[in-house]
């Protein structure tokens, strides 16, 4: 049996009367881990309440469709800054992505060396947490930052904490031009190049390494884009390939989705490292390496065990595809504050019970 609740008083009144663990699913295209229960669909709470083109700032349910956000937003000339992955041909999933989801599991593609992650850009939610109990924090204006800071710790809960019904964002204006630089090189020279290039003063928003080629990409007034990209690769030196429009474009959905490894058999892990251990991680492994946010994410394809190799880096490791653990094992002193703020938002222990361990 599936839950459905349409507005915020039946998704309470579900969560209330739950008398066993609940699955929380938005759009089924980001599902991994291991939670079970009783289904409860969030796709129901669905459409836009408020957009304001001018203030840069949009409101919806939590299970309103991303495609039909972006499509808002670009008849606007705006978009969501943090560059949302399509993880449903690396993951081999179908559904429609919904607005909660991405907040849920904190979505963020390449766009994130220069504008921060989805919840830098959240600005107010409202969740129903695990008594049934409905929560409110944020605001719809970019300058509300009163109180708890509830809306950073949503982003990335997977639904352990509460149940999202309605999100708030700042947006962003789509920039005029883009344009992106390419060279090939092994990864440990790209990762000196990246980390160059991140270091300059031309406002990159992103860097990546992936198929043997560095990318780095600049974005803005078409004449800015023009100059920034010429000094960028004097300041480099080296040969560098310009690309430019939708061309560009096309190289950073291949960046943003995985496209290297989708439709090809075996684990795949995401890794967030120092960039500048990114090649150390790697160094005597037999496996297939993509590197986004300028190597401080690592993209790794191939049967090993990425858990136990960047914990002695300080790092986390989540195997999104493939048999075993899934998420980071918690040191110690974090897996007691995690406890407690489960406690705290779940007292009953109901909600996406086993997803992060």
């Amino acid at each position: 049996m599936k839950m459905r609740p349409v507005n915020e008083t039946e998704l309470a009144e579900a969560i209330r009367g739950a008398e066993g663990p609940l699955r929380i699913v938005g759009g089924g295209t980001r599902g991994i881990g291991t939670a079970s229960g009783e289904v409860l669909e969030t796709a129901g709470l669905a459409g836009i309440s408020l957009y304001e083109p001018g203030a840069l700032t949009l409101v919806a349910g939590a299970g309103t469709p991303l495609a039909e956000v972006e499509a808002v937003l670009a008849r606007e000339g705006q978009r969501l800054p943090f560059e949302v992955p399509d993880m449903r041909g690396l993951l081999g999933q179908a559904g429609v992505s919904t607005l909660g989801g991405v907040v849920a599991v904190n979505a963020s593609g390449p766009r994130r060396v220069q504008v921060g992650a989805c919840r830098d850009s959240l600005i107010g939610v409202r969740f129903v947490d695990g008594r049934g109990c409905v929560i409110k924090n944020g605001g719809r204006v970019m300058k509300n930052v009163t109180g708890y800071d509830l809306v950073k710790l949503m982003a990335g809960s997977w639904g352990t904490l509460g149940v999202l019904s309605e999100v708030a964002f700042k947006v962003q204006a789509v920039p005029e031009a883009e344009a992106s630089l390419c060279a090939p090189m092994g990864m440990a020279a790209g990762v000196v190049a990246m980390a160059g290039a991140m270091g300059s003063p031309f406002d990159l928003s992103g860097a990546a390494w992936i198929g043997g080629e560095v990318r780095l990409r600049v974005e803005g007034m078409a004449g800015s884009v023009r100059y920034r990209s010429g000094a960028l690769a004097g300041h480099l030196g080296g040969e560098w390939r310009v690309v430019t429009g939708d061309a560009s474009a096309a190289l950073w959905r291949e960046v943003r989705d995985v496209g290297p490894f989708v439709g090809r058999a075996g684990d795949v892990w995401r890794v967030s490292v120092k960039p500048s251990d990114a090649v150390a991680l790697m160094a005597g492994l037999e496996a297939e390496v993509m590197l986004d946010w300028g190597g401080g994410l690592v993209w790794v394809l191939g049967e090993v065990d990425m858990h136990s190799r960047v914990a002695a880096l300080g790092g986390h490791a989540t195997r999104l595809r493939g048999a075993g653990p899934v998420f980071q094992p918690e040191h110690a002193a974090v897996a007691a504050l995690t406890a407690g703020l489960r406690a705290q938002f779940d007292p009953r222990g109901i909600l996406n019970v086993g997803m992060m361990g």
